[in-house]
């Protein structure tokens, strides 16, 4: 199989239980920084505003979901509403609802963060 080029072949060459998931990342992204421009990078959906902003990645049970922004207070908080956590990845397990609010206020905090750099 060839290496996607965009994000929606990206998508599309997904695992189907992944591509609701993907598809609803997409969209928060591209609302709440419309002027992020998507790309593919390192295999993945990479979003940049004055650098890297956001990523996902699928494995076998879940979507990966990568900011920088990511605080100990949120791990915390999405750790108290089921999801797993890494240093600057929350995990959506296939059966899970995106956290919403929280995916948006990290958005709005890396473009900050990226624009003061």
């Amino acid at each position: 199989m060839s290496k996607p080029e965009t994000v929606d072949a990206c998508i599309a060459n997904s695992a189907t239980e992944a591509r609701p998931i993907m598809k609803e990342l997409h969209e928060i992204i591209t609302s709440t920084v419309p002027e992020a421009e998507e790309g593919i990078s390192w295999n993945v959906p990479i979003y940049k505003h004055h650098g890297i902003l956001a990523g996902y990645d699928v494995s076998k049970h879940h979507v990966s979901f990568g900011i920088d922004s990511l605080q100990n207070a949120d791990r915390e908080l999405l750790g108290e509403q089921g999801y797993k956590t890494g240093k600057k990845t929350i995990q959506i397990k296939f059966d899970q609802e995106i956290p919403v609010a929280i995916i948006k206020k990290l958005l709005l905090e890396q473009a900050e963060i990226n624009k003061a750099k």
